[in-house]
C-alpha cells in the first residue's frame, strides 16, 4: 500500500504519538515496538511522544493523536476518561478511532457477540446465565475491563456458585490446540501470527492463513466497524478444528513487529501511514 502523497503546500502533520516506555510486560519490551514505529512515522509527521496521563492537556497543539502502547488502562482509568471526553468533546482525530465496540469499551462485546451466534468462547456475564455454559473442568473470571490477564481467576463449577457477577465475565476453560492473532490496519488484513505451544502464548511464529480463517477474522473487523486504526483479532483453534474469538483489541494493541521480515514491516508501516493521512484528511474541513 503507497501512502497517500502529502500536500506540499501544507505544513507536515503533528502527531502526539501516546506510549508508557516504561510499562513492563512479561517477556516484551513493549517501549521497542514504539521507538521504531514512531521513527519510522518520523519520516512523515512531525512526532512527539508521551505517557497516556499527559495526552489529555498536550493533545490541543496536535493535529492528531496516535495510541499505542500504553499500558492497561485500568492503570490511569481517569486520566483516560478525561483524555477520551475531551478528544470527542473538542472533535480531535484520535488512532484508533473511539468509536470502537470492542475492549476499547470492556469486554461486554463477548457476551453479545456469543448470543447473538458468533464463534466466540461461551461467555456468561450474569449469575443467572451460568447454566448456559459448556461443562468443563475449570472455568476463566475475567474482569469486565481487565487487560493483560490482571485479575483473571481458575475456579471450579462449584466455586461459581453464588458468584456475584457484577463487574467480571466467565468462560469456560477451553481444551485449544494454538492461539492464532489476525492484525489489521482499518479494515485490511496485514499479516498473522500465532504461538504453536500453548503453554508459551508469547513465543510467536508467522503464521499462513487460510481462506476461511481470514473470514473468520474479518467478520469481527467489519462488525467493529473502526476505520481509521490498528485492530488484532485474538482466537484460539478449538479441538474440533474451527476458530473461536478470545478477544477483539481496538485500543493499543501490540504488535509483535519484530517478528516480521523487512518487507512486511515496511508494507505494514506504510499501511499506517496511509491510514494517519485519511484520518487527517477527514478531520480537515472541506
Amino acid at each position: 500500500m503507497t501512502p497517500t502523497a502529502p500536500d506540499p503546500s501544507r505544513p507536515r502533520p503533528r502527531l502526539l504519538y501516546v506510549t508508557d516506555l516504561a510499562y513492563q510486560a512479561g517477556g516484551r519490551r513493549y517501549c521497542d515496538e514504539d521507538i521504531h514505529l514512531s521513527a519510522r512515522l518520523r519520516e512523515h509527521f512531525d512526532i512527539a511522544l508521551c505517557h497516556p496521563v499527559d495526552a489529555a492537556a498536550l493533545m490541543d497543539a496536535f493535529d492528531a493523536v496516535v495510541v499505542r502502547n500504553s499500558g492497561p488502562v485500568l492503570h490511569y482509568r481517569a486520566a483516560y476518561e478525561a483524555f477520551r471526553a475531551r478528544a470527542l468533546r473538542d472533535g480531535v482525530p484520535v488512532f484508533n478511532e473511539l468509536t470502537g465496540k470492542a475492549d476499547m469499551a470492556g469486554k461486554q462485546y463477548l457476551v453479545d457477540l456469543a448470543a447473538a451466534g458468533y464463534p466466540v468462547i461461551p461467555t456468561a456475564g450474569r449469575a443467572e446465565d451460568l447454566h448456559r455454559l459448556p461443562d468443563a473442568p475449570e472455568y476463566v473470571i475475567k474482569p469486565r475491563l481487565g487487560a493483560d490477564s490482571i485479575g483473571m481467576e481458575f475456579v471450579s463449577r462449584a466455586e461459581l456458585a453464588g458468584r456475584a457477577l457484577g463487574d467480571v465475565l466467565v468462560q469456560p476453560r477451553v481444551d485449544f490446540r494454538y492461539e492464532v492473532s489476525f492484525y489489521f490496519v482499518d479494515r485490511a488484513f496485514q499479516y498473522a501470527l500465532y504461538a504453536p505451544r500453548t503453554d508459551r502464548r508469547w513465543e510467536l511464529e508467522r503464521y499462513r492463513p487460510t481462506a476461511a480463517d481470514l473470514a473468520f477474522a474479518q467478520r469481527f473487523v467489519d462488525w467493529n466497524g473502526v476505520d481509521h486504526g490498528i485492530q488484532r483479532v485474538d482466537a484460539c483453534r478449538a479441538p474440533d478444528g474451527g476458530l473461536l474469538l478470545v478477544e477483539l483489541e481496538d485500543l493499543n494493541p501490540y504488535l509483535s513487529l519484530d517478528l516480521l521480515d523487512d518487507g512486511d514491516r515496511d508494507s505494514f508501516v506504510a499501511a499506517v501511514t496511509a491510514s494517519l493521512h485519511r484520518l487527517l484528511g477527514a478531520s480537515r474541513p472541506a
